[in-house]
């Protein structure tokens, strides 16, 4: 089913659209504290993706860590998922803390 629009209709709309981008764009423009908003989000994106490569590099390696002593050196704690768990939280330093709390007998 189509609907017949006038021949000026779509002419008219195109023009509105224009108005509201040229408004838009001359309250954006010249405008300092846009300016000011777009440093720092550009500086925040950096500092989040720094910490976020680190976080996803220390996840990887917790969770080889906990795969290299379940397969290769054979130890085995009773909770297999929260030690998987803390493992990729906490990365090689989560890994230390279990073998310790296993060592002293706590899991």
């Amino acid at each position: 089913m189509l609907i017949q629009l006038p021949a000026n209709a779509l002419n008219t709309l195109g023009e509105s659209t224009v108005g509201i981008g040229e408004q838009a764009v001359q309250t954006i423009a010249n405008n300092p504290s846009v300016l000011v908003v777009g440093i720092v989000l550009i500086a925040a994106a950096f500092v989040i993706f720094y910490f976020l490569k680190k976080l996803i590099v220390n996840t990887i390696l917790g969770f080889i860590g906990w795969i290299l002593l379940m397969v290769f050196i054979g130890i085995e704690g009773p909770l297999i998922i929260p030690t998987l768990v803390v493992s990729v939280i906490f990365g090689l330093a989560g890994v230390g803390a279990l073998l310790l709390l296993l060592f002293f007998g706590v899991i």
